[in-house]
């Protein structure tokens, strides 16, 4: 196989899945020819108990690391929970946001590293020089760019919240009226972000959360616009399956947004690259039909039931781009 560039929008459980099974398509790292870089979702940061924590970076790096919880698909394997615990018993504030132990040492070093100045992506490729992930790890932006959500309450009109507290404190049963990317107005893309795209053979989207994963990468100045105009078909793969999420609450988010929660909704909020939005192509589930005009859709098997099951996934879509 002639060797391939590889640019992938990714975010959550799901994208650091998929960037697994893309490893297995291209054969990764054992496969020197081939590159992969992932531009990961940073709309998930936060900082709670003076710590700057990065979920999707962590649950990317930990997953290709191979040091990933398999059960919950996020956090470390073995993880245990002492500090959590005593900050419980403090009375800290944010305790329903799980810290566990191994967990916390990420956190240690990468907020000790920004405060001494390091940008995000440098801390990142620090970090992954323990994990060695065989993919480059690029956060969307070294800027803060976070995503807040407003939702009804009943004690009054409307509040704005960070998004962690909305999607784990309170499960998303508070209704979302809108989401805001908070800072991406300000941000640029991290270094290497456009230069990945702009030499990539392919784009792939990650069957990633549409609204605050792709979408938060997207809202990075200068991203979606580097997808439009780029030399690389731009796939997408559907993060939903006979009208709902296999993971996530995805369905919530764009109920929000006023898009259905079906596969042909999600391709056409996209929308198709020769008509000003992103896609060349699209993969949706076997059970699922869609038309995009412009757009080349293929119906073929999107679950992620192992690492051969997802590889041939990868595979599906890059053959799409016809690489």
């Amino acid at each position: 196989m002639t060797p391939v560039k590889v640019a992938v929008l990714v975010g959550g459980v799901g994208g650091a899945r998929f960037l697994v099974g893309l490893k297995a398509a291209l054969g990764v790292p054992d496969s020197a020819a081939h590159e992969i870089t992932a531009l990961v979702n940073v709309g998930d940061d936060i900082w709670l108990h003076g710590l700057r924590i990065c979920p999707d970076l962590d649950t990317c790096m930990y997953t290709l690391g191979g040091g990933i919880d398999p059960e919950r698909g996020w956090g470390r394997a073995g993880e245990s929970w002492v500090v959590g615990e005593e900050l419980a018993a403090y009375g800290a504030e944010a305790s329903w946001f799980g810290l566990g132990d191994r967990d916390v040492a990420t956190h240690l070093v990468r907020s000790r590293m920004l405060r001494e100045g390091y940008p995000l992506s440098a801390v990142t490729e620090a970090l992954c020089a323990r994990w060695r992930p065989g993919v480059r790890l690029l956060p969307a932006s070294d800027d803060p760019v976070e995503t807040h959500v407003t939702v009804d309450v009943e004690d009054q009109a409307q509040r704005t919240m960070h998004f962690q507290e909305w999607w784990i404190r309170h499960q998303s049963r508070l209704p979302a009226r809108r989401f805001i990317f908070l800072g991406a107005g300000r941000a640029r893309p991290a270094p290497g972000v456009l230069d990945a795209i702009a030499t990539a053979d392919v784009v792939l989207l990650a069957p990633s959360n549409p609204v605050v994963s792709i979408g938060t990468i997207l809202a990075v100045p200068g991203v979606a616009d580097a997808l439009r105009g780029g030399p690389a078909s731009v796939v997408g793969l559907s993060p939903i399956i006979g009208g709902r999420p296999l993971r996530g609450m995805a369905d919530v988010c764009l109920a929000a947004i006023g898009v259905d929660t079906t596969a042909a909704a999600v391709g056409q909020h996209y929308g198709a690259r020769n008509a000003g939005g992103l896609l060349d192509g699209w993969l949706v589930h076997e059970s699922d039909r869609a038309s995009i005009e412009g757009v080349t859709v293929r119906a073929v098997p999107l679950l992620m039931t192992d690492v051969a099951a997802t590889a041939k996934m990868a595979r599906h879509a890059l053959e799409v781009a016809g690489v």
